[in-house]
């Protein structure tokens, strides 16, 4: 399986001028926790890192560390999330069939999650680790008046790994270039284009480090599993 880590971002949320992946967790940066467990995965046998070249020192660096023995290419990254994706998609090998696109700061995912999702691929066009969402959801207007709540039962916090057949994601983000669309994550281009998405269990702990209070998180989900 091929595996597109975005990791072009600065992370403006968490107040620095700087890649977010290489602040640090548990001593390691947050990129080094991401990689070994993609590494470790038995299903990843390519990773594509799209980043900014600025960073790819910085990367190369932790790669050395971390001697992991997977194909590891630097993928010249966008402006957004989406433009890096599309970027990656290009930079694919060409025996490239299917694709787990995985965000960087998501660096509490386990190699469990990537093979669950690997696997579940094989079968469908497109897929995302989801958990079910625990809080009421309130929709409210422009000046925050709620408008309505949404029944609880049918919502899903997406995560990634999110995983697609390569050439229809494709197609869709040429799509999505054409029409202008600006989405948040892939399946959203799945979706614009009438494909089906599917939900595989994700993690409770598989959060998106963002915020400091998320550095925190991650350093205490780490500590619990002695890594």
């Amino acid at each position: 399986m091929h595996l597109l880590i975005p990791s072009a971002g600065v992370g403006k949320r968490m107040g620095g001028t700087r890649n977010k992946l290489l602040l640090e967790v548990r001593s390691q940066p947050i990129m080094a926790w991401t990689l070994k467990a993609a590494a470790a995965a038995n299903s990843i046998k390519w990773i594509g890192i799209i980043s900014q070249p600025c960073d790819w020192p910085d990367f190369t660096a932790i790669l050395a560390n971390l001697n992991i023995d997977k194909p590891v290419e630097f993928i010249t990254g966008g402006s957004t999330r989406q433009e890096s994706v599309y970027k990656g998609l290009q930079a694919l090998p060409a025996t490239a069939e299917r694709v787990l696109i995985h965000d960087g700061a998501r660096c509490l995912a386990t190699p469990d999650l990537f093979d669950s999702c690997a696997q579940a691929i094989r079968e469908c066009s497109g897929l995302i680790a989801a958990v079910p969402v625990k809080d009421t959801i309130k929709v409210i207007d422009e000046h925050g008046i709620i408008q309505s709540t949404p029944d609880r039962q049918k919502l899903w916090a997406a995560q990634t790994p999110q995983g697609f057949n390569v050439e229809l994601l494709k197609k869709c983000h040429a799509e999505g270039v054409r029409q202008g669309w600006e989405v948040t994550d892939d399946a959203a281009l799945f979706e614009k284009c009438g494909i089906e998405v599917r939900i595989v269990p994700g993690e409770e702990t598989n959060l998106k480090v963002t915020t400091p209070q998320d550095l925190a998180i991650a350093e205490f989900i780490l500590g619990g599993r002695g890594q």
